[in-house]
């Protein structure tokens, strides 16, 4: 596998992630029927944001890394085009 193939697999597997991410996000933070303490509460909370922030973190970082790939793929496919000449003019 080269490196080009590992980076998209690891997109695919961010965004898998980032689908679990917002599976947590939809939850209930806590069951109305329970007394919870103000601790717990907090903590539930807490750990909503953090998988929101995940999630926007991992979806930025798809981006540029996907913006990356294209990037390259398109340099490539220009640099194959060039004449002989025309490689050489730099």
């Amino acid at each position: 596998m080269n490196v080009e193939e590992t980076k998209r697999s690891i997109i695919r597997a961010g965004q898998k992630a980032v689908e679990e991410l917002i599976k947590v996000a939809k939850e209930a933070i806590v069951d109305s029927d329970d007394d919870i303490s103000a601790d717990r509460l907090k903590n539930a909370a807490a750990t909503k944001k953090l998988a929101i922030f995940d999630a926007f973190e991992i979806l930025n970082r798809i981006e540029e890394e996907e913006g990356y790939l294209e990037t390259k793929d398109t340099n490539s496919k220009q640099a194959k085009f060039k004449g002989f000449a025309e490689g050489r003019s730099k």
